[in-house]
């Protein structure tokens, strides 16, 4: 099964694979921490942040080819850009937005 049959999604740490036609889970990649993850799939790569850092997977085996820490930025949500996979700064700010609120909330409470 070729890459582009599939659906990723990148949720608690992870980032899944799934069938588009059937929705079946073809696989899972466990990246780092239990919190949001920003993807962008250029070509056969995804580049996922989890907890500050980088990851580049395959995108047809979810296999981690490589991966950065980003040393001395911090454990913060990342933007992820690419000339040919384009940008996901609008999910982010949304993400932002949501999480902002939510400690707001808490706070609150």
């Amino acid at each position: 099964m070729a890459a582009p049959d599939f659906v990723f999604l990148g949720i608690r740490g992870s980032v899944m694979a799934l069938d588009k036609k059937t929705g079946v889970r073809v696989w899972e990649t466990k990246l780092k921490g239990s919190s949001f993850v920003t993807l962008l799939v250029d070509g056969n790569r995804i580049f996922a942040g989890a907890q500050g850092e980088i990851f580049c997977l395959d995108a047809a085996t979810g296999k981690t080819l490589w991966h950065d820490g980003l040393s001395g930025y911090g454990f913060g949500l990342l933007s992820i850009a690419s000339q040919n996979g384009g940008s996901n700064s609008a999910l982010l700010a949304s993400e932002f937005v949501r999480q902002q609120q939510e400690a707001a909330s808490t706070t609150a409470s």
